[in-house]
């Protein structure tokens, strides 16, 4: 057994319809193309373009140290213990269509992951729930926790990385659905 649950028990799987998009933070957002606040978005599109761009470098399949479906892990797992649930969707829609299994979602909820099965795994969320929730206590055990696992040093700056475009990613997509709401209820 495992310490991995988020605070928070909601389905893993609430949303899983949606696809890919173009811009994810745009449609997290709900912003609507032509929209002022798309338009102010938008202003600055070098933001935009790097921040996807940042994303498709991120999960990029080719990537080596850490797999494709080790990364999508890690970020759905960010965004879970972040309570930014349309984002840990989207997550959980990208797992899916890369042939992840819901019972590993599940067991990752429920902080049932065999240790012996799932070593690997486990540094890994464990280090993003580390540096998503008490990152002012992350010290260099626990890096060599990670390279244990088999985690390479290359890995490992990119699983930091990761996390740390995860949780820049559901900011901007809160700060955006606030200035929606607001803009909607003037």
């Amino acid at each position: 057994m495992t310490d991995l649950a988020p605070p928070t028990q909601s389905s893993a799987f609430a949303g899983t319809e949606g696809t890919d998009t173009i811009e994810t933070v745009d449609a997290l957002a709900g912003l609507q193309t032509g929209s002022p606040l798309a338009a102010i978005r938008h202003a600055r599109d070098k933001v935009v373009l790097h921040t996807q761009r940042s994303e498709d470098a991120l999960f990029d399949p080719g990537l080596p140290d850490l797999s494709l479906h080790e990364r999508l892990f890690a970020a759905w797992y960010a965004a879970r213990l972040s309570l930014a649930d349309d984002l840990a969707d989207a997550y959980t829609a990208k797992l899916i269509a890369a042939g992840a299994q819901p019972v590993t979602l599940n067991a990752i909820e429920a902080g049932t992951l065999a240790p012996a099965t799932d070593a690997r795994l486990i540094a890994i969320l464990s280090h993003v729930k580390l540096l998503t929730i008490k990152p002012v206590e992350a010290h260099p055990e626990h890096l060599q926790t990670l390279q244990q696992a088999g985690i390479t040093t290359r890995g490992i700056v990119a699983l930091s990385q990761l996390i740390s475009f995860v949780t820049y990613q559901l900011r901007v997509v809160a700060g955006l659905k606030a200035l929606r709401v607001a803009e909607e209820a003037a």
